[in-house]
């Protein structure tokens, strides 16, 4: 399975994912994360790794992508990297991290000030989500940039299900219509993770949300605020994250 983990700025997203692959993991799965966000520095300090060298770099950088792009769409060379299907076997080890069965794949990062846009790398986040066959007991988890801009760049056509982390505010609220409306004309399966609830928040928000699409309710934890504000690895396990691997793997 191939789940992609979308949401609002400071929603949650990374925290999500990072204790979703843990649980994973400590099934016995083989798990890929796929960092897709171009901004997001911290996600491998949550899964205790490294930042390794990202997909993009291996590919020949981010100019190279580019030139590929505009070849592709003067109807030219066609912007084509992958000649045959990947299985996690042919993902390159120089662009991965690993602990504990997890892998951490970064596809780009933006380094440099008027480099340029990121849309290079949405491109070679859905081509290699396309291409990636997963075998059985592995599950592929994507962090994607704050907002639906992967939405228009396709990203979630590679993947089999969509977690839209949703935390108590008017904005991603707001946001979850949008979201849902894109994964019913997409007819991706969609669940809603609400994130840093309690019971009254929960209700609230159960007001403005389809319920039967809220998977988990993860209340606020101080181990998480902790982990988060120091960047440490997330080392503990989280029984409202355990409840969504339950209902992802069942």
């Amino acid at each position: 399975m191939k789940v992609l983990v979308c949401g609002k700025g400071g929603s949650g997203k990374s925290t999500v994912a990072a204790l979703l692959a843990k649980s994973m993991a400590k099934r016995g799965f083989n798990v890929l994360v796929v960092d897709s966000d171009e901004s997001n520095y911290g996600l491998h300090r949550q899964l205790g790794m490294e930042l390794p060298s990202t997909l993009m770099d291996h590919f020949g950088g981010k100019k190279e992508m580019m030139g590929k792009m505009r070849r592709s769409f003067a109807g030219g060379e066609e912007a084509s990297l992958f000649d045959e299907k990947w299985t996690f076997a042919s993902i390159p080890a120089e662009a991965t991290t690993e602990k504990d069965g997890i892998r951490l794949l970064a596809i780009g990062k933006i380094h440099d000030f008027g480099e340029g846009c990121a849309c290079p790398m949405g491109a070679l986040s859905r081509k290699f989500l396309d291409n990636l066959a997963v075998g059985n007991k592995e599950m592929v988890i994507v962090d994607t940039e704050a907002g639906i801009e992967h939405f228009g760049r396709g990203i979630e056509a590679g993947c089999d299900a969509i977690l839209a982390v949703l935390d108590p505010s008017y904005e991603s609220l707001l946001l979850s219509k949008k979201i849902a409306e894109i994964s019913k004309k997409i007819n991706k399966p969609l669940y809603f993770v609400l994130n840093r609830v309690d019971e009254e928040r929960k209700a609230a928000m159960l007001e403005f949300l389809e319920k039967e699409r809220v998977a988990a309710a993860i209340p606020e934890k101080k181990e998480i605020f902790r982990a988060g504000l120091a960047g440490d690895e997330f080392d503990f396990a989280v029984a409202e994250v355990e409840g969504l691997a339950d209902l992802l793997t069942g």
